[in-house]
């Protein structure tokens, strides 16, 4: 439910994807094949016609967001301006960045598109939003507590989208964000699972279940 919400409120909140046609647009995922990736490649392709590129830097992470729907992989180890020109795409009409957004950011406004837009999650260090200027780019910011925080008027809209999120799950239409199980709820486990999370090299989301 958490990446759900996070993935749905980046596409159709702050990007606003359902108020405009998605035919020929093209969104640039960064980081995705971890858990808010993973549903939100699905939910793209499932309820818009945008393209959508995710980023991945090994054959499993490359192999997993590629099931979930990515139309074209790059990897985020290059500069990723460069990585999507080999890719074939000159510059995309928006950016999804779900980590190290501070890496990133100077490659991601030379991919962006004059007017675009880039969204993000994480909490980069700081970024000189002054470079938007040029090409009139917008930023935006996701956090899926800021409803509940301060009882926004509209707050109802995360019971309606976790409503058609779990009729899609029901139907088949979206599939399991599921990584890895590590085993049971154990000091060791726990210390290996942040460790893993840490290395920005998890696919999909980590379970720990039972004591």
């Amino acid at each position: 439910p958490l990446t759900a919400i996070t993935a749905w409120e980046l596409l159709f909140d702050r990007l606003e994807l359902g108020m405009r046609d998605t035919k020929g647009k093209t969104l640039l995922v960064v980081g995705a094949a971890g858990g808010v990736g993973s549903i939100l490649i699905q939910l793209a392709k499932q309820l818009t016609d945008i393209t959508v590129i995710a980023t991945a830097s090994r054959p499993e992470s490359q192999a997993w967001v590629t099931s979930l729907g990515a139309d074209a992989v790059v990897d985020h180890h290059q500069p990723l301006d460069e990585a999507l020109n080999a890719a074939g795409y000159e510059q995309v009409d928006m950016v999804i960045s779900l980590n190290q957004t501070d890496h990133h950011f100077e490659a991601i406004i030379n991919a962006l598109k004059p007017q675009g837009k880039l969204a993000l999650i994480d909490d980069p260090e700081l970024i000189d939003v002054r470079k938007l200027k040029l090409k009139s780019l917008s930023l935006h910011w996701e956090l899926m507590f800021t409803r509940p925080l301060f009882t926004t008027e509209d707050i109802a809209k995360q019971h309606d989208l976790l409503s058609e999120v779990a009729a899609m799950v029901d139907s088949g239409r979206l599939t399991t964000t599921l990584g890895e199980v590590l085993g049971p709820i154990t000091a060791d486990n726990l210390t290996r699972a942040h460790a893993l999370i840490e290395s920005n090299r998890t696919v999909g989301k980590l379970v720990l279940e039972g004591f």
